[in-house]
Protein backbone atom coordinates (compact mmCIF):
# COMPACT_ATOMS: atom_id res chain seq x y z
CA UNK A 1 0.00 0.00 0.00
CA UNK A 2 0.99 3.63 -0.43
CA UNK A 3 1.22 6.34 2.18
CA UNK A 4 -1.88 8.52 2.18
CA UNK A 5 -3.57 11.57 3.63
CA UNK A 6 -7.27 11.45 4.42
CA UNK A 7 -9.16 14.73 4.69
CA UNK A 8 -12.95 14.84 5.11
CA UNK A 9 -13.86 18.03 6.98
CA UNK A 10 -17.55 18.27 6.01
CA UNK A 11 -20.01 18.44 8.90
CA UNK A 12 -22.74 15.89 8.11
CA UNK A 13 -26.26 16.29 9.52
CA UNK A 14 -28.13 13.11 8.60
CA UNK A 15 -31.72 12.01 9.09
CA UNK A 16 -35.40 12.87 8.87
CA UNK A 17 -36.12 16.61 9.08
CA UNK A 18 -32.41 17.45 9.06
CA UNK A 19 -33.36 20.47 6.90
CA UNK A 20 -34.63 22.18 10.05
CA UNK A 21 -31.03 22.76 11.11
CA UNK A 22 -30.13 24.77 8.01
CA UNK A 23 -30.54 28.13 9.73
CA UNK A 24 -28.14 27.42 12.56
CA UNK A 25 -25.65 25.71 10.25
CA UNK A 26 -25.46 28.71 7.91
CA UNK A 27 -25.47 31.26 10.71
CA UNK A 28 -22.48 29.47 12.28
CA UNK A 29 -20.50 30.29 9.13
CA UNK A 30 -20.71 34.00 9.97
CA UNK A 31 -21.80 34.94 6.47
CA UNK A 32 -23.59 38.12 5.46
CA UNK A 33 -25.67 36.87 2.54
CA UNK A 34 -26.41 33.48 1.01
CA UNK A 35 -27.06 32.37 -2.55
CA UNK A 36 -29.60 29.53 -2.57
CA UNK A 37 -28.68 27.63 -5.73
CA UNK A 38 -31.00 24.94 -7.07
CA UNK A 39 -32.08 23.07 -10.17
CA UNK A 40 -35.51 22.66 -11.70
CA UNK A 41 -39.02 22.91 -10.38
CA UNK A 42 -38.98 19.91 -8.03
CA UNK A 43 -37.32 21.86 -5.22
CA UNK A 44 -40.13 24.42 -5.46
CA UNK A 45 -42.99 21.96 -5.96
CA UNK A 46 -41.92 19.83 -3.02
CA UNK A 47 -41.82 22.85 -0.71
CA UNK A 48 -38.13 22.27 0.05
CA UNK A 49 -37.08 25.74 -1.10
CA UNK A 50 -39.73 27.30 1.12
CA UNK A 51 -38.47 25.27 4.09
CA UNK A 52 -34.87 26.30 3.44
CA UNK A 53 -35.78 29.97 2.95
CA UNK A 54 -37.89 29.98 6.12
CA UNK A 55 -35.06 28.43 8.12
CA UNK A 56 -32.62 31.08 6.90
CA UNK A 57 -35.07 33.89 7.60
CA UNK A 58 -35.71 32.61 11.10
CA UNK A 59 -31.94 32.56 11.68
CA UNK A 60 -31.67 36.15 10.48
CA UNK A 61 -29.66 35.27 7.35
CA UNK A 62 -30.33 37.22 4.15
CA UNK A 63 -30.57 35.25 0.92
CA UNK A 64 -31.04 35.48 -2.83
CA UNK A 65 -31.93 32.62 -5.16
CA UNK A 66 -30.74 31.29 -8.50
CA UNK A 67 -32.29 28.21 -10.08
CA UNK A 68 -31.97 26.53 -13.43
CA UNK A 69 -29.15 24.05 -12.89
CA UNK A 70 -29.44 21.10 -15.29
CA UNK A 71 -27.66 17.75 -15.39
CA UNK A 72 -24.16 18.37 -16.74
CA UNK A 73 -24.26 21.91 -15.24
CA UNK A 74 -23.52 24.76 -17.61
CA UNK A 75 -20.74 27.32 -17.46
CA UNK A 76 -23.15 30.05 -18.59
CA UNK A 77 -25.27 29.66 -15.45
CA UNK A 78 -22.14 29.56 -13.31
CA UNK A 79 -21.07 32.90 -14.76
CA UNK A 80 -24.57 34.28 -14.16
CA UNK A 81 -24.32 33.13 -10.56
CA UNK A 82 -20.93 34.75 -10.11
CA UNK A 83 -22.25 38.06 -11.40
CA UNK A 84 -25.31 37.85 -9.14
CA UNK A 85 -23.20 37.08 -6.08
CA UNK A 86 -20.86 39.98 -6.71
CA UNK A 87 -23.78 42.33 -7.23
CA UNK A 88 -25.60 41.17 -4.08
CA UNK A 89 -22.57 40.81 -1.82
CA UNK A 90 -23.05 37.07 -1.39
CA UNK A 91 -20.37 35.32 0.64
CA UNK A 92 -21.85 31.81 1.10
CA UNK A 93 -23.30 29.42 -1.48
CA UNK A 94 -26.01 26.98 -0.38
CA UNK A 95 -26.65 24.17 -2.86
CA UNK A 96 -30.13 22.66 -2.68
CA UNK A 97 -30.12 19.64 -4.96
CA UNK A 98 -27.90 16.85 -6.21
CA UNK A 99 -24.42 16.65 -7.63
CA UNK A 100 -25.04 19.00 -10.53
CA UNK A 101 -26.29 21.74 -8.21
CA UNK A 102 -23.41 21.23 -5.80
CA UNK A 103 -20.88 21.27 -8.66
CA UNK A 104 -22.38 24.47 -10.04
CA UNK A 105 -22.29 25.98 -6.55
CA UNK A 106 -18.62 25.11 -6.16
CA UNK A 107 -17.82 26.71 -9.49
CA UNK A 108 -19.65 29.90 -8.47
CA UNK A 109 -17.73 29.84 -5.19
CA UNK A 110 -14.44 29.64 -7.09
CA UNK A 111 -15.56 32.47 -9.34
CA UNK A 112 -16.36 34.96 -6.58
CA UNK A 113 -13.15 34.23 -4.69
CA UNK A 114 -10.67 34.59 -7.56
CA UNK A 115 -10.03 37.34 -10.12
CA UNK A 116 -9.80 35.32 -13.34
CA UNK A 117 -12.58 33.69 -15.36
CA UNK A 118 -13.63 30.49 -13.60
CA UNK A 119 -13.24 28.33 -16.73
CA UNK A 120 -9.46 28.86 -16.49
CA UNK A 121 -9.49 26.48 -13.53
CA UNK A 122 -11.52 23.76 -15.25
CA UNK A 123 -9.41 24.07 -18.39
CA UNK A 124 -6.34 23.50 -16.19
CA UNK A 125 -4.74 26.78 -17.24
CA UNK A 126 -4.77 28.21 -13.72
CA UNK A 127 -5.05 26.87 -10.18
CA UNK A 128 -7.62 28.37 -7.79
CA UNK A 129 -6.17 30.15 -4.77
CA UNK A 130 -9.42 30.50 -2.84
CA UNK A 131 -13.04 29.36 -2.76
CA UNK A 132 -16.04 30.90 -1.04
CA UNK A 133 -17.68 28.57 1.50
CA UNK A 134 -20.30 26.12 0.23
CA UNK A 135 -22.96 24.08 2.04
CA UNK A 136 -25.34 21.47 0.65
CA UNK A 137 -28.86 20.17 1.15
CA UNK A 138 -28.74 16.86 -0.70
CA UNK A 139 -31.77 15.67 -2.69
CA UNK A 140 -30.33 12.69 -4.59
CA UNK A 141 -27.84 9.98 -3.69
CA UNK A 142 -25.36 9.97 -6.54
CA UNK A 143 -22.34 12.15 -7.17
CA UNK A 144 -20.91 12.45 -3.67
CA UNK A 145 -20.07 16.11 -4.30
CA UNK A 146 -21.39 16.92 -0.84
CA UNK A 147 -18.21 15.43 0.69
CA UNK A 148 -15.75 15.36 -2.21
CA UNK A 149 -13.20 17.90 -3.37
CA UNK A 150 -14.47 17.67 -6.95
CA UNK A 151 -16.80 19.45 -9.32
CA UNK A 152 -17.56 19.09 -13.04
CA UNK A 153 -18.81 21.83 -15.39
CA UNK A 154 -19.82 21.79 -19.06
CA UNK A 155 -18.73 24.65 -21.32
CA UNK A 156 -21.28 25.18 -24.10
CA UNK A 157 -18.50 26.59 -26.28
CA UNK A 158 -17.32 23.27 -27.72
CA UNK A 159 -19.42 21.25 -25.27
CA UNK A 160 -16.42 20.43 -23.15
CA UNK A 161 -17.13 18.73 -19.81
CA UNK A 162 -14.25 19.22 -17.43
CA UNK A 163 -13.56 18.47 -13.78
CA UNK A 164 -11.68 20.30 -11.06
CA UNK A 165 -10.48 18.87 -7.76
CA UNK A 166 -9.30 21.08 -4.91
CA UNK A 167 -9.55 20.78 -1.14
CA UNK A 168 -10.68 24.43 -1.14
CA UNK A 169 -14.14 23.44 -2.39
CA UNK A 170 -15.14 20.86 0.21
CA UNK A 171 -18.56 21.66 1.64
CA UNK A 172 -18.64 23.14 5.13
CA UNK A 173 -21.70 21.04 5.88
CA UNK A 174 -24.01 18.60 4.17
CA UNK A 175 -27.62 18.10 5.21
CA UNK A 176 -28.87 14.64 4.25
CA UNK A 177 -32.50 13.64 4.70
CA UNK A 178 -33.24 10.33 2.92
CA UNK A 179 -36.96 11.14 2.75
CA UNK A 180 -36.15 13.89 0.24
CA UNK A 181 -35.29 11.15 -2.26
CA UNK A 182 -38.60 9.24 -2.03
CA UNK A 183 -40.10 10.91 -5.11
CA UNK A 184 -37.12 10.42 -7.42
CA UNK A 185 -37.97 8.65 -10.69
CA UNK A 186 -36.65 5.11 -10.91
CA UNK A 187 -34.19 6.01 -13.66
CA UNK A 188 -32.62 8.75 -11.54
CA UNK A 189 -32.43 6.44 -8.55
CA UNK A 190 -30.68 3.76 -10.61
CA UNK A 191 -28.41 6.25 -12.36
CA UNK A 192 -27.44 7.78 -9.03
CA UNK A 193 -26.66 4.40 -7.50
CA UNK A 194 -24.55 3.55 -10.55
CA UNK A 195 -22.53 6.71 -10.04
CA UNK A 196 -21.94 5.67 -6.42
CA UNK A 197 -20.77 2.24 -7.54
CA UNK A 198 -18.46 3.71 -10.13
CA UNK A 199 -16.84 6.14 -7.69
CA UNK A 200 -15.78 3.14 -5.63
CA UNK A 201 -14.89 0.93 -8.58
CA UNK A 202 -12.68 3.63 -10.09
CA UNK A 203 -10.63 3.52 -6.89
CA UNK A 204 -10.82 -0.25 -6.48
CA UNK A 205 -9.25 -1.15 -9.81
CA UNK A 206 -5.64 -0.33 -9.16
CA UNK A 207 -2.31 -1.95 -9.95
CA UNK A 208 -0.66 -1.16 -6.59
CA UNK A 209 -0.71 -3.43 -3.56
CA UNK A 210 -3.75 -2.44 -1.53
CA UNK A 211 -4.62 -2.33 2.13
CA UNK A 212 -6.96 -5.27 2.88
CA UNK A 213 -9.07 -3.05 5.14
CA UNK A 214 -9.59 -0.50 2.36
CA UNK A 215 -10.54 -3.27 -0.05
CA UNK A 216 -13.01 -4.68 2.46
CA UNK A 217 -14.64 -1.29 2.95
CA UNK A 218 -14.93 -0.84 -0.81
CA UNK A 219 -16.31 -4.33 -1.39
CA UNK A 220 -18.84 -3.97 1.42
CA UNK A 221 -19.99 -0.60 0.11
CA UNK A 222 -20.46 -2.01 -3.38
CA UNK A 223 -22.52 -4.95 -2.13
CA UNK A 224 -24.60 -2.64 0.06
CA UNK A 225 -25.40 -0.24 -2.78
CA UNK A 226 -26.41 -3.08 -5.08
CA UNK A 227 -28.79 -4.37 -2.42
CA UNK A 228 -30.18 -0.95 -1.51
CA UNK A 229 -30.86 0.25 -5.05
CA UNK A 230 -32.91 -2.88 -5.73
CA UNK A 231 -34.84 -2.31 -2.52
CA UNK A 232 -35.43 1.38 -3.33
CA UNK A 233 -36.66 0.52 -6.83
CA UNK A 234 -39.07 -2.04 -5.36
CA UNK A 235 -40.28 0.36 -2.66
CA UNK A 236 -39.35 4.04 -3.21
CA UNK A 237 -40.20 4.86 0.41
CA UNK A 238 -37.94 2.23 1.96
CA UNK A 239 -36.16 4.53 4.43
CA UNK A 240 -33.31 2.16 5.21
CA UNK A 241 -32.55 1.62 1.53
CA UNK A 242 -32.68 5.35 0.78
CA UNK A 243 -30.50 6.09 3.82
CA UNK A 244 -27.99 3.45 2.76
CA UNK A 245 -27.72 4.95 -0.71
CA UNK A 246 -27.41 8.50 0.58
CA UNK A 247 -24.65 7.66 3.03
CA UNK A 248 -22.86 5.52 0.45
CA UNK A 249 -22.95 8.48 -1.94
CA UNK A 250 -20.73 10.40 0.46
CA UNK A 251 -18.50 7.51 1.52
CA UNK A 252 -17.84 6.51 -2.08
CA UNK A 253 -16.37 9.89 -3.02
CA UNK A 254 -14.84 11.38 0.12
CA UNK A 255 -11.63 9.37 -0.34
CA UNK A 256 -12.32 6.62 2.18
CA UNK A 257 -12.38 3.77 -0.34
CA UNK A 258 -9.09 4.89 -1.89
CA UNK A 259 -6.89 5.13 1.20
CA UNK A 260 -3.54 3.50 0.49
CA UNK A 261 -4.05 3.14 -3.26
CA UNK A 262 -2.71 5.24 -6.13
CA UNK A 263 -5.95 7.24 -6.25
CA UNK A 264 -7.68 5.02 -8.74
CA UNK A 265 -8.08 4.77 -12.49
CA UNK A 266 -10.90 7.21 -13.49
CA UNK A 267 -10.83 6.28 -17.17
CA UNK A 268 -14.58 5.61 -17.23
CA UNK A 269 -15.29 9.04 -15.81
CA UNK A 270 -13.12 10.65 -18.47
CA UNK A 271 -14.81 8.61 -21.19
CA UNK A 272 -18.25 9.59 -19.88
CA UNK A 273 -17.38 13.27 -19.55
CA UNK A 274 -17.03 13.51 -23.31
CA UNK A 275 -20.30 11.65 -23.87
CA UNK A 276 -22.09 13.81 -21.29
CA UNK A 277 -20.68 17.01 -22.73
CA UNK A 278 -21.69 16.15 -26.29
CA UNK A 279 -24.96 14.27 -25.77
CA UNK A 280 -26.19 15.58 -22.38
CA UNK A 281 -26.83 12.11 -20.93
CA UNK A 282 -27.28 11.15 -17.29
CA UNK A 283 -23.83 10.72 -15.79
CA UNK A 284 -24.44 7.39 -14.05
CA UNK A 285 -26.02 5.91 -17.16
CA UNK A 286 -23.09 6.99 -19.29
CA UNK A 287 -20.68 5.36 -16.86
CA UNK A 288 -22.58 2.08 -17.09
CA UNK A 289 -22.53 2.27 -20.89
CA UNK A 290 -18.73 2.31 -21.07
CA UNK A 291 -17.67 0.31 -17.99
CA UNK A 292 -17.73 -3.26 -19.28
CA UNK A 293 -16.00 -2.25 -22.52
CA UNK A 294 -13.27 -0.53 -20.52
CA UNK A 295 -13.05 -3.51 -18.16
CA UNK A 296 -12.66 -6.07 -20.94
CA UNK A 297 -10.01 -3.87 -22.57
CA UNK A 298 -7.79 -3.49 -19.49
CA UNK A 299 -8.51 -6.69 -17.53
CA UNK A 300 -5.66 -8.73 -19.13
CA UNK A 301 -3.16 -6.38 -17.46
CA UNK A 302 -4.18 -7.70 -14.01
CA UNK A 303 -6.83 -10.42 -14.14
CA UNK A 304 -6.27 -11.26 -10.47
CA UNK A 305 -7.68 -7.89 -9.41
CA UNK A 306 -10.79 -8.40 -11.50
CA UNK A 307 -11.10 -11.96 -10.21
CA UNK A 308 -11.07 -10.67 -6.63
CA UNK A 309 -13.86 -8.24 -7.54
CA UNK A 310 -15.80 -11.06 -9.19
CA UNK A 311 -15.71 -13.29 -6.12
CA UNK A 312 -15.87 -10.76 -3.27
CA UNK A 313 -18.36 -8.30 -4.80
CA UNK A 314 -20.33 -10.15 -7.45
CA UNK A 315 -20.32 -13.51 -5.68
CA UNK A 316 -19.46 -15.55 -8.76
CA UNK A 317 -18.01 -19.04 -8.65
CA UNK A 318 -14.29 -19.03 -9.49
CA UNK A 319 -13.39 -20.34 -12.91
CA UNK A 320 -10.43 -22.39 -14.05
CA UNK A 321 -8.12 -19.37 -13.74
CA UNK A 322 -8.19 -15.66 -12.92
CA UNK A 323 -9.07 -14.68 -16.49
CA UNK A 324 -12.16 -16.86 -16.56
CA UNK A 325 -13.20 -15.65 -13.09
CA UNK A 326 -12.59 -12.04 -14.07
CA UNK A 327 -14.74 -12.37 -17.18
CA UNK A 328 -17.52 -13.90 -15.12
CA UNK A 329 -17.37 -10.92 -12.79
CA UNK A 330 -17.52 -8.43 -15.65
CA UNK A 331 -20.50 -10.30 -17.11
CA UNK A 332 -22.22 -10.25 -13.70
CA UNK A 333 -21.68 -6.52 -13.23
CA UNK A 334 -22.99 -5.86 -16.72
CA UNK A 335 -26.07 -7.98 -15.96
CA UNK A 336 -26.63 -6.07 -12.74
CA UNK A 337 -26.59 -2.71 -14.53
CA UNK A 338 -29.13 -4.06 -17.02
CA UNK A 339 -31.31 -5.40 -14.20
CA UNK A 340 -31.76 -1.91 -12.74
CA UNK A 341 -32.54 -0.35 -16.11
CA UNK A 342 -29.13 1.04 -16.93
CA UNK A 343 -27.54 0.87 -20.39
CA UNK A 344 -24.50 -1.29 -20.98
CA UNK A 345 -23.78 0.11 -24.43
CA UNK A 346 -23.80 3.67 -25.74
CA UNK A 347 -26.36 2.82 -28.42
CA UNK A 348 -28.88 1.89 -25.74
CA UNK A 349 -29.07 5.59 -24.81
CA UNK A 350 -30.30 6.48 -28.30
CA UNK A 351 -26.85 7.60 -29.46
CA UNK A 352 -25.75 6.31 -32.86
CA UNK A 353 -22.03 6.99 -32.88
CA UNK A 354 -20.45 7.43 -36.28
CA UNK A 355 -16.79 6.87 -37.00
CA UNK A 356 -16.32 10.65 -36.97
CA UNK A 357 -18.10 10.92 -33.62
CA UNK A 358 -15.84 8.34 -31.99
CA UNK A 359 -12.72 9.99 -33.36
CA UNK A 360 -13.92 13.35 -32.06
CA UNK A 361 -14.72 11.95 -28.62
CA UNK A 362 -11.31 10.28 -28.38
CA UNK A 363 -9.55 13.46 -29.49
CA UNK A 364 -11.32 15.54 -26.84
CA UNK A 365 -10.92 12.89 -24.15
CA UNK A 366 -7.17 12.82 -24.78
CA UNK A 367 -7.18 16.63 -24.42
CA UNK A 368 -6.43 17.01 -28.12
CA UNK A 369 -3.92 14.16 -28.07
CA UNK A 370 -1.84 15.61 -25.24
CA UNK A 371 -2.57 13.08 -22.47
CA UNK A 372 -3.35 9.51 -21.61
CA UNK A 373 -6.20 8.61 -19.25
CA UNK A 374 -6.27 6.05 -16.47
CA UNK A 375 -3.75 4.31 -14.26
CA UNK A 376 -4.76 0.63 -14.41
CA UNK A 377 -3.77 0.77 -18.08
CA UNK A 378 -3.01 4.26 -19.42
CA UNK A 379 -5.05 4.79 -22.59
CA UNK A 380 -3.86 7.04 -25.42
CA UNK A 381 -6.09 8.59 -28.05
CA UNK A 382 -6.21 5.44 -30.18
CA UNK A 383 -6.94 3.20 -27.19
CA UNK A 384 -9.70 5.58 -26.08
CA UNK A 385 -11.21 5.35 -29.54
CA UNK A 386 -11.13 1.55 -29.32
CA UNK A 387 -13.07 1.59 -26.03
CA UNK A 388 -15.72 3.88 -27.52
CA UNK A 389 -15.95 1.56 -30.53
CA UNK A 390 -16.29 -1.50 -28.32
CA UNK A 391 -19.01 0.23 -26.28
CA UNK A 392 -20.90 1.62 -29.27
CA UNK A 393 -23.50 -1.04 -30.14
Amino acid sequence: MKNFEYYAPTHVVFGTNAVEKIGELVRAQGCKKVLIHYGGGSAKRSGLLDRVSAALEQAGVAAVQLGGVVPNPRLSLVREGIALCKKEGVDFILAVGGGSVIDSSKAIAYGIANDCDVWEFYAKRQVPQACAPVGAVLTIAAAGSEMSNSSVITNEDGWLKRGLSSELSRCKFAVMDPTLTYTLPAYQTASGASDILMHTMERYFTQVDTLPLTDSIAEGLLRSVMHDVRAALDNPEDYDARAGLMWASSLSHNGLTGCGTDGGDWSCHQLEHELGGKYDIAHGAGLCAVWSSWARTVMPANPARFAKFAVNVMGVEPGADDVETANRGIDAMEAFFASIGMPTRIGQMGIDLSEEDMRELAYKCSFMNTRKIGRFVPLDQQAIYEVYKRARA
